[in-house]
């Protein structure tokens, strides 16, 4: 399927790893000119090699805190007319309520609420005037199924889900949306990082540590990032006009509730 995206122009925030990473390869593959984002200069520029050689437009990297102003400032002055908008970010670590203070609420709402919150008002205009945008929010299936150690990144990735619901009908006649994408385990450094700390912990192998994570999906398998960075470009194509305001939950089926 030709999704009607060769010559659009991508923003993909916190993209050089992770599922940021596929879909800007994604997009790349369909023809978009893809900006990416990242911290670290070396893992940012092996991204930008690999989406290169993968897609037909043109990639450029930036490397730039999504946290700070200065950091948006410089995605937004390389793609002010950007077409599509992926926002995504560190959450915050898991952790325990009594022992959150007010440094740890305003980081998690910076990154997790504020950081794409400034971003969709600094390109959402635009898309308006043209007729055409597309904007997709990385936020996670625990904002459907909480747990109080996550306590932090639902909270403030669950004020976005709220405020893009409301904006996505505001801008739904000028051809805009917003959804948002819940994964829940993918295979990226994040898994591997939970395993990792599995084997620690529990003194068990990579492998068993893995296989324990496969078995809290229904699917019992980890998530290929293939299939969320296609899934992501298929919410930004021509065809997805008519769906806005959605949550889109990529979970191997493990969600047990009906809505």
């Amino acid at each position: 399927m030709d999704l009607g995206l060769k010559g659009k122009t991508a923003i993909v925030c916190a993209s050089s790893r992770g599922l940021g990473k596929a879909c800007a390869l994604s997009l790349a593959r369909e023809g978009v000119n893809v900006v990416i984002n990242g911290r670290a200069a070396h893992t940012l520029a092996e991204a930008q090699s690999e989406i290169d050689a993968a897609g037909t437009g043109t990639v450029t990297a930036i490397a730039g805190d999504l946290n700070t102003e200065e950091g948006r400032a410089k995605l937004i002055a390389v793609a002010p007319n950007a077409d599509i908008l992926v926002n995504n970010n560190e959450g915050p670590p898991p952790g325990a309520f009594e022992q959150w203070e007010l440094e740890d609420w305003q980081a998690a709402l910076d990154a997790n609420f504020l950081a794409p919150v400034f971003m969709i008002k600094a390109l959402i205009g635009g898309m308006k005037e043209r007729g055409f945008g597309r904007i997709v929010n990385i936020t996670s299936a625990m904002v459907k199924s909480p747990h109080s150690a996550l306590g932090l990144s639902t909270a403030a990735r669950s004020g976005l889900t709220a405020l893009s619901k409301g904006l996505s009908k505001d801008v739904a006649q000028f051809n805009v949306t917003l959804n948002n994408m819940l994964p829940e385990r993918f295979d990226t450094d994040r898994q591997e990082q939970m395993a990792q700390l599995a084997m620690q912990f529990k003194g068990i192998t990579r492998d068993e540590a893995r296989a324990e994570m496969a078995e809290t999906i229904a699917a019992k398998r980890l998530g290929n990032p293939e299939e969320f960075g296609d899934a992501c470009a298929f919410l930004c194509s021509a065809q997805a006009g008519f769906i806005s305001g959605q949550n889109l939950q990529l979970d191997g089926g493990s969600y047990a509730g009906l809505i």
